[in-house]
């Protein structure tokens, strides 16, 4: 199987510019690049397989540049739903240097640059003689996203920011040799006005490839857009969070998200979907997944620990935890204050946990509620600081999903 046979079977390919990019993929070292935008301090889990191509790329021969875009984020691209909110421009040089830092982490020593150096000194009259002089407006406005926002107003800036994308394509074409550029469905059109603007100023063609958006079985984005963002960055979301995200996976989009988040080959693929689909209840295949996910993300050590957290959250075994790993990897779970020698009604009703004392005596008679993992029954149960983990910390289930972290002060 070729390299461009591949990326079609994973799901990985949407638009190509020409037919050529097939054989040119398969058979030439290509300089490729890619952008992202410094709006927030890391990347998304959305974002996870479009910059996972920069790995298969490098592996495939190819010489991959990342772009963090310093210039582009002051601006912000369309979204074909509203205008972005303004940028401050130290929090956009905070970003910069953390994305930058990520993108080390993660594929090593290849070329990361920011677009603000050769943007912050053009000046304005000069960009519009030598590269919006070279771009027709009707060609503008029949881009996808553009078209889209025309509905609810579009300002200049986002109208222009295809303008400024397509004028990093020339440079990193001219300064790097870079003769492709790919990304996301949504950024289709960004990718094509570099092309007809290096076609136009230089005579030479270079190519772009886009791939689909990651989204669930409804068509939602996996996206920090969408309120269903996890970060990359594990200071933000920790391996456990991830771990347990992953797990909630839809089956019905599995196979998919192994293609795409992974590099199994596609044997190893197909048997792990025979055994999921043969005990689903197991969830095997998310299983695989969050290990991929998480040993290319922070290491195996980090989806041990991930893995090892999850299960003593639903075993008898949580005690074998220290305090310090489940506060660090459960920074999302909602935390509760608890006194020594408080009874478990009333701390449940200080927690709210239950809103009234009526709810907790019938959740704990219940045995609806459990602490560090054993169901507790009695009604006048205490809660007590030396049963604690470390003396420091109780999870707290209310059903089967509810968890809180119970904090001694």
């Amino acid at each position: 199987m070729t390299f461009f046979e591949e990326l079609k079977q994973r799901g990985l390919l949407k638009d190509i510019s020409s037919p050529d990019l097939e054989k040119k993929l398969n058979e030439e070292s290509m300089v490729c690049y890619i952008g992202a935008d410094p709006t927030a301090e890391s990347l998304h889990i959305g974002q996870y397989p479009t910059f996972l191509m920069v790995e298969r790329l490098k592996r495939a021969g190819h010489r991959p540049i990342i772009v963090v875009g310093g210039a582009t984020g002051r601006v912000g691209d369309p979204r074909g739903t509203g205008e972005r909110e303004k940028a401050d421009i130290a929090v956009i040089e905070h970003n910069f240097t953390k994305i930058k830092a990520q993108m080390q982490k993660l594929f090593g020593d290849i070329p990361i640059v920011n677009n603000y150096d050769w943007f912050q000194d053009i000046h304005y009259i000069d960009f519009l003689r030598d590269v919006g002089k070279y771009i027709n407006v009707n060609y503008m406005i029949n881009k996808d996203l553009v078209k889209r926002q025309m509905d609810v107003g579009i300002s200049y800036a986002e109208f222009s920011y295809m303008l400024i994308q397509g004028y990093d394509f020339k440079v990193l074409h001219d300064t790097y040799g870079v003769n492709l550029q790919f990304g996301g469905s949504d950024q289709w059109g960004n990718l094509t006005t570099g092309i007809e603007l290096i076609r136009k100023l230089n005579n030479e063609e270079v190519y772009a490839f886009s791939m689909p958006l990651t989204t669930d079985s409804n068509g939602n984005k996996l996206g920090k857009s969408y309120g269903n963002a996890l970060w990359l960055d594990i200071s933000k979301t920790s391996s456990y969070e991830l771990y347990q995200y992953i797990l909630h996976f839809e089956d019905v989009m599995m196979e998919d998200y192994l293609k795409k988040f992974t590099f199994l080959d596609f044997d190893e693929i197909d048997q792990i979907m025979k055994e999921h689909n043969e005990k689903p209840e197991l969830r095997l295949a998310q299983k695989k997944l969050a290990e991929e996910v998480i040993t290319f993300l922070h290491g195996k050590s980090e989806y041990e620990k991930a893995e090892k957290i999850s299960s003593a959250l639903f075993s008898e075994d949580i005690t074998s935890l220290s305090s310090e790993d489940i506060l660090a990897n459960m920074k999302d779970v909602p935390s509760v204050s608890l006194q020594d020698q408080t009874l478990l009604v009333d701390a449940l009703v200080n927690g709210k946990i239950c809103s009234s004392k009526r709810e907790a005596r019938e959740m704990i008679s219940a045995g609806a509620v459990s602490i560090n993992n054993r169901k507790v029954t009695d009604l006048e149960h205490q809660i007590m600081k030396k049963d604690a983990i470390d003396q420091k910390l109780m999870v707290i289930k209310k059903g089967k999903k509810n968890i809180y972290l119970g904090i001694f002060e």
